[in-house]
């Protein structure tokens, strides 16, 4: 990559992970990477960062929410990284006790890709895993060399509020299919717990 001791370039299991090597991967990364420093906390171990990425569907640039996960320890599987669905290309982090952050990519920074053949293949349809690497790179290489103020709009959010949910073990098995269902989405019915989808309830 374009400076090995660029503290921004994820590591090779980070591209490994993801699937395919792609600019926005990276640029979830970095973001993540800033967000922990303005913080000043460490990687998630457990249960105490949230991250509200601002993503929605059907746009490539979604990718940019592994490189979140993989940078700040925050993942969907731990339940702590949350979709808006709002189509946008940021994310705010929530930690206890600490006033959320906000990034969000510069409009300017999109426009800059205009100019790599590796989004003209995108637009044609081409997945990122059949482009060649030195053009893939290449872009790559182009965004680790920018400095922070031109890729991200920084802000705090003293006005965002979250209470995460409390965490139970308690469980029922579910009158209809038979299987292990968690408490919180237990539906009665007729006196019996369900799951949502034996329930017939939407939610």
């Amino acid at each position: 990559m374009a400076n090995a001791k660029n503290r921004f370039v994820p590591p090779d299991w980070a591209f490994e992970f993801h699937g395919h090597k792609c600019p926005f991967m990276p640029l979830g990364y970095r973001m993540g990477l800033l967000a922990l420093d303005k913080l000043g906390v460490p990687r998630e171990k457990d249960h105490a960062l949230h991250v509200f990425l601002e993503i929605g569907e059907g746009h490539p640039q979604t990718c940019m929410g592994d490189g979140i996960q993989i940078a700040t320890g925050a993942t969907f599987a731990k339940g702590l990284m949350e979709k808006t669905y709002w189509g946008k290309l940021a994310a705010t982090f929530w930690y206890p006790g600490k006033t959320p952050v906000r990034y969000t990519l510069k409009p300017s920074l999109l426009e800059g890709f205009g100019k790599f053949e590796f989004f003209a293949l995108r637009k044609k349809g081409i997945e990122p895993s059949q482009i060649a690497p030195a053009i893939t790179q290449e872009v790559i290489d182009w965004t680790l060399s920018l400095p922070d103020d031109e890729i991200y709009v920084f802000s705090e959010r003293p006005d965002f509020h979250y209470e995460p949910p409390k965490g139970s073990f308690n469980k029922a098995i579910c009158s209809g299919c038979g299987e292990v269902v968690f408490e919180r989405y237990v539906r009665m019915k007729e006196g019996k717990p369900y799951c949502i989808p034996c329930s017939g309830y939407k939610g």
